[in-house]
């Protein structure tokens, strides 16, 4: 039995007479043609056979072929021609010992980075060690004025802005505040009084604002009031401004949220039997408009303005506390003490006995007091403000004053020219600003 290729099939145990069965396999047709319809036996190992090698068939054949073990076949197998296939054998690649490594190659590179190395770290360095730089000698070589010569002339040919003076240099950055047009120049002095008062305030973006005497202020709200901004206007809008002032001080946006609504700030309110006092009632409205416990301490008295009458019956709407002695007053401190008790005009307020109790007790309470719109330096000041709030243009205020806020109550630009002040508004956009000492 021959075959140009393929592969036999055949059982065998001891011997040549246990043959029971021997099938031939054609790989290209897939049919396995059977020599005997005997029984199938249960071993049977599928042997390759070399292509064009006869002997090789007729020695697989042989009953001692059969009846050599596997190892003994495995051995013949190995003289066996190379177009013999045979099973990979898996020991050998596993039979080098744990600890042989791979050799490492050793080749000219190693020389090379060995020879780097001396070069580098070798003793013939050592010997220019000893000789020192000529810093001085190596920098007259240098040339500045024909290396900048020649940058000059490298920019312009490749059409780059040249250098020059810090003056005439142009900022390829801009601030995001800083205009990129051209335009005028910057006039810091936009308010001219005719008589400058003893001090001069300037504003955060350097605008230059005056003081002026109270004489001067007192003729500003009367031509105000002669051209429509009546007295009760003014009231609110003081009213309005104060109140805004006061709540950015008890803590703005991070107090008034409705998580705090268990602790309301509370604002004790020191007001007179005058204009400066009608001020202070219209803060408290608005400030108890904003969910703020507002106490008000107002004396009784026979007689009162009626501007501040009518801003007492609008404040007493709003469900605030009103008091004219000193003992219901908290003992404990405040959040806030607004003091309007001192006035312009009427100074011998400040000898009244209830104008010196409201004032120990403004002290003793220890709160930061804001003082709404004081009055001069020369009256001198019963209680030490942190912050003072001024109208329209400050007045010269004392040291006691604290800082010097200013805020607008609306008077148009015309109406200070008509009492000689050029005037140009420095509040920008907001209604309340701070004040520095220039």
């Amino acid at each position: 039995m021959s075959s140009s290729r393929g592969h036999i099939q055949f059982d065998c145990f001891s011997s040549a007479i246990d043959i029971r069965e021997l099938k031939i396999l054609d790989i290209r047709s897939g049919n396995a043609r059977r020599t005997s319809t005997t029984a199938t036996n249960v071993h049977s190992v599928p042997v390759a056979v070399p292509k064009g090698d006869p002997r090789a068939v007729e020695k697989l054949n042989s009953p001692q072929q059969c009846s050599k073990s596997y190892g003994e076949r495995h051995l013949d197998a190995l003289g066996q021609p190379k177009g013999f296939r045979r099973r990979h054998n898996s020991w050998s690649s596993s039979s080098r010992g744990p600890n042989q490594a791979t050799p490492k190659k050793n080749g000219v590179k190693n020389g090379q980075m060995k020879h780097r190395d001396d070069e580098c770290f070798g003793d013939g360095m050592e010997d220019d060690l000893d000789t020192d730089f000529d810093f001085e000698g190596n920098l007259a070589l240098f040339d500045k004025a024909a290396v900048f010569s020649e940058i000059d002339t490298s920019e312009r040919r490749n059409g780059a802005r040249s250098r020059g003076t810090p003056q005439d240099q142009t900022p390829s950055r801009y601030r995001h505040d800083e205009n990129i047009l051209e335009g005028k120049p910057v006039v810091y002095r936009q308010i001219i009084v005719p008589q400058p008062g003893a001090k001069e305030y300037c504003t955060d973006s350097g605008l230059v604002v005056p003081s002026i005497s109270y004489e001067l202020h007192k003729r500003l709200l009367s031509a105000a009031e002669r051209h429509g901004l009546s007295l009760e206007r003014r009231l609110e809008m003081t009213g309005v401004c104060a109140s805004q002032m006061a709540l950015t001080l008890l803590g703005g946006p991070n107090r008034f949220t409705p998580k705090n609504l268990h602790q309301h700030p509370t604002v004790a309110l020191m007001c007179g039997p005058h204009v400066q006092g009608a001020q202070g009632i219209s803060c408290g409205r608005h400030l108890a408009n904003h969910e703020v416990e507002v106490i008000l301490f107002l004396p009784n008295f026979v007689k009162m303005l009626d501007s501040v009458t009518n801003e007492l019956t609008l404040f007493n709407k709003t469900g605030g506390k009103q008091v004219s002695s000193i003992k219901d007053l908290p003992d404990t401190p405040v959040d806030l003490i607004i003091n309007c008790l001192a006035c312009h005009e009427n100074t011998f307020l400040m000898d009244q006995p209830w104008y010196r109790a409201a004032a120990d007790w403004a002290i003793q309470n220890k709160a930061p007091v804001l003082s709404l719109d004081p009055p001069v330096s020369g009256q001198g000041h019963a209680v030490e403000a942190k912050w003072s709030l001024s109208l329209c243009l400050p007045l010269p205020l004392a040291e006691g004053a604290g800082r010097v806020y200013l805020c607008d109550i609306g008077i148009p630009r015309h109406v200070f020219q008509e009492v000689g002040i050029k005037y140009l508004s420095p509040f920008g956009c907001k209604f309340v600003i701070p004040l520095h000492s220039a």
